[in-house]
């Protein structure tokens, strides 16, 4: 995971260039942050903390599909530094590449901004030209469709609008997972947390993939846990404790 890295003025020296190439939500600024491969470390910002970078569930092995599905929450901000995503994604645990795609809540302009995106890490995420809005419902799925070869599909059913994006990288095949992620250590408050409904390995249920849980980090003072996996199989809520 990237620490926090570029002033106001970077960010939108970002998001003209981005939008020149027709990729940037029109009228916002992204921060010069990447999504990326999980990491845990005892110490971080100064602070004892009781998680990783990424919250929610992954299985290890060597998966050609990963999709889930969830509801976009309305997020308050606490900080112009608040900054995360839920999304879809294979590889990263265990491995260096990861490839995923989900919504970001951006609170840097001081208020919620939604902003659909994928990334093939370490490369920086690519932001789509599209509106989000909480509570839409999104669908992402990422598609290993050969070797090195990645289709990374998301979709808003509220809003009607799909993006599907083939790109190669090459990777391990390490694992697959349904995950939030703050690149700047720092969550918004999110209430009734962030519900992933529809989460399939390979086409299987999350539970038959033999999951594990990851707790994610917040400003050193709290943590984002998920919850039992749903009687579905394919189910879980992660919240702030």
């Amino acid at each position: 995971m990237s620490e926090f890295l570029a002033s106001r003025a970077v960010r939108v020296l970002t998001a003209v260039a981005a939008a020149a190439a027709g990729l940037a939500v029109s009228g916002t600024a992204h921060a010069a942050v990447e999504y990326g491969a999980h990491s845990f470390d005892e110490h971080r910002h100064g602070h004892q903390f009781s998680g990783g970078n990424w919250g929610g569930y992954v299985s290890f092995g060597s998966f050609t599909t990963a999709t889930a599905s969830w509801t976009e929450p309305s997020v308050t901000c606490n900080s112009t530094n608040d900054l995360f995503a839920p999304w879809v994604g294979i590889d990263g645990d265990g491995s260096s590449t990861v490839e995923q795609t989900g919504v970001e809540t951006d609170c840097s302009s001081g208020r919620p901004v939604y902003s659909a995106w994928y990334e093939m890490y370490p490369a920086a995420p690519v932001y789509y030209n599209v509106s989000v809005s909480a509570g839409d419902h999104i669908t992402a799925t990422v598609t290993r469709t050969a070797t090195n070869t990645y289709r990374l599909d998301l979709a808003d059913t509220t809003k009607g609008w799909s993006k599907s994006t083939t790109k190669s990288l090459t990777s391990k095949h390490a694992s697959a997972e349904a995950i939030i992620e703050s690149p700047t250590d720092s969550y918004p408050s999110i209430s009734g947390g962030v519900k992933f409904t529809g989460v399939k390995f390979n086409g299987t249920n999350l539970a038959s993939t033999s999951p594990s849980a990851l707790n994610a980090d917040d400003r050193g003072t709290y943590t984002w846990i998920p919850g039992a996996i749903g009687s579905d199989g394919q189910s879980f809520t992660i919240s702030r404790h």
